[in-house]
């Protein structure tokens, strides 16, 4: 597919590869600059280099320690480089939706777009002393509104109840680890605010029946969506990303999944569904986790 031609050859060093429906919407804007903390700004800033060019935001890595773990991209500042260097000037434009710090680490949800072509993407750093150690990601072609009107990007974008963000973590995990790895459908509703649950994945609408069916559905026409296990959670008050790894129809996926916990439930959902290329495609062998 030209669109998965055209990111590995564009944008693979940072943001990864996906299989999905491409679709086209605008990306949001924001009426004022949202209050950050100093490694959300950092990863903000990094994330235009794609868009200007300007290597004086790589500033922000530290060059001895930098781990890749985009498989398109070859391991280290200088494959980051090399593939800068190589991307024409002036092809990507990109937005950064949402940005949460939880620790060491800084999260990032946003629009990367290319000969008008737009992806969703989910970028992972680790920072040790105020640099950038490591980087995971995710990305997915944007798919059109799903069946109740919501996009991959759109919904809150400011963490709130940031004292509550280990429990949301708790929450979400247990979550993850009993509905999506352990396969009890039924225990969904347990977890979630019943139909006032927000869907933005593009295949289900809104509420706790739309997923299920969803799920069985896919089950019945033989693709089946295995979650084998959790490999990171990351949150941010309300905002809790969840990195797993598993399969659809037996082909190694990456899943991310970025819930918003409210009242004490899961009550929304934005998620990027990715392909795990074989081994021998690798370019760098730190793995995709």
């Amino acid at each position: 597919m030209s669109l998965f031609a055209t990111r590995r050859a564009a944008l693979g060093a940072f943001f990864g590869f996906a299989a999905s429906v491409a679709g086209f919407i605008a990306a949001p804007s924001f009426a004022s600059e949202p209050v950050r903390t100093e490694p959300e700004k950092a990863v903000v800033e990094l994330l235009k280099v794609f868009e200007t060019g300007d290597l004086s935001r790589l500033n922000v890595i530290n060059p001895d320690k930098y781990i890749q773990h985009n498989l398109d991209a070859a391991d280290g500042l200088a494959g980051l480089k090399a593939f800068i260097a190589a991307m024409p000037k002036g092809a990507v434009k990109g937005e950064t939706v949402r940005v949460f710090q939880d620790g060491d680490y800084v999260f990032s949800h946003g629009v990367a777009e290319m000969g008008g072509a737009k992806l969703v993407v989910f970028d992972v750093f680790r920072f040790e002393d105020g640099k950038i150690v490591e980087h995971w990601d995710n990305l997915q072609p944007m798919a059109a509104p799903n069946p109740s009107g919501h996009t991959m990007i759109d919904g809150p974008t400011e963490a709130r109840d940031l004292d509550k963000t280990e429990a949301n973590k708790a929450l979400v995990k247990a979550f993850v680890s009993d509905v999506l790895v352990g396969g009890k459908l039924d225990a969904f509703a347990a977890y979630v605010d019943g139909e006032k649950y927000t869907q933005h994945n593009p295949m289900f609408g809104d509420g706790v029946k739309a997923v299920v069916a969803g799920f069985k559905g896919a089950a019945e026409a033989g693709v089946v969506i295995r979650y084998d296990a959790i490999r990171k959670v990351l949150g941010k008050g309300d905002f809790v990303l969840v990195m797993s790894e598993g399969s659809i129809s037996g082909k190694p996926i990456a899943f991310y999944d970025m819930f918003r916990v409210e009242g004490g439930k899961v009550a929304e959902h934005w998620d990027v569904v990715a392909p795990i290329p074989p081994k021998d495609q690798w370019k760098n062998a730190n793995g995709k986790f």
